[in-house]
């Protein structure tokens, strides 16, 4: 997906949402994402951190007018990692849900995009149903609101989570999982931009979960929420 025509109207809703730019002395926010959720996060060819998050932070950072500098950090230990100081805030497409509310506060949301199955071509799924997946091999990236939605509705499908998205897209190329469940814009640029994901597309209807991407932070740093 080309994300650069939305960027600014969602920068502008997210420093208009948030009490980030009336934050106390901060000269420097270590800014934490994961740099492997493409069109989201990720690693260009020169090894720079692009995508719609980093964009977002670097706007905030802008209009706080502190330095901004970015931390990549893996999708499973990107809470605690938050959480013990490593950086300050986390941009990385992290859904806002009640139960990591309870550890991590979080800005408002600064967008929103429902999820999808995405499977083989020929594969013939149409209905991404429980009833329609039955008996199915069903994956997602591990510690994701899609990872819940599976383990939580499929209980008659078999369940297999990855600690990136990168490796759930090859094991559903490789023909080791039937179909994944991810955010959709990022099933749509794998599918549309790579050569592997060729071989996919969409299966079935979008998949509303979670209540928006929004920015975390520490509980106790209130100023930067």
């Amino acid at each position: 997906m080309r994300i650069g025509s939305r960027i600014a109207i969602a920068v502008l809703a997210v420093i208009a949402a948030t009490g980030i730019a009336a934050a106390k002395e901060w000269k420097t926010v270590r800014i934490g994402t994961e740099g492997a959720y493409a069109p989201f996060n990720f690693f260009d060819s020169d090894k720079q951190l692009q995508g719609f998050d980093v964009d977002i932070a670097k706007a905030v950072c802008e209009k706080m007018r502190v330095e901004c500098t970015f931390v990549a950090q893996d999708w499973d230990g990107i809470i605690p990692a938050l959480q013990a100081g490593k950086y300050d805030a986390i941009f990385a497409s992290m859904s806002i849900t009640d139960e990591r509310k309870k550890v991590i506060d979080f800005s408002n949301k600064y967008y929103d995009v429902p999820s999808a199955f995405f499977a083989p071509k020929d594969s013939g799924i149409t209905d991404s149903s429980p009833e329609a997946l039955k008996g199915k091999v069903l994956g997602a990236q591990s510690s994701t609101i899609q990872a819940n939605h599976l383990e939580e509705n499929y209980k008659d499908s078999e369940i297999k989570l990855y600690p990136t998205q990168e490796e759930v897209n090859l094991d559903l190329v490789a023909g080791r999982i039937d179909a994944l469940l991810v955010d959709k814009l990022v099933g749509v640029d794998w599918v549309e931009k790579t050569e592997d994901g060729k071989c996919c597309a969409q299966a079935g209807a979008d998949v509303p979960l979670g209540g928006g991407v929004g920015a975390g932070v520490r509980q106790e740093d209130q100023d930067l929420k």
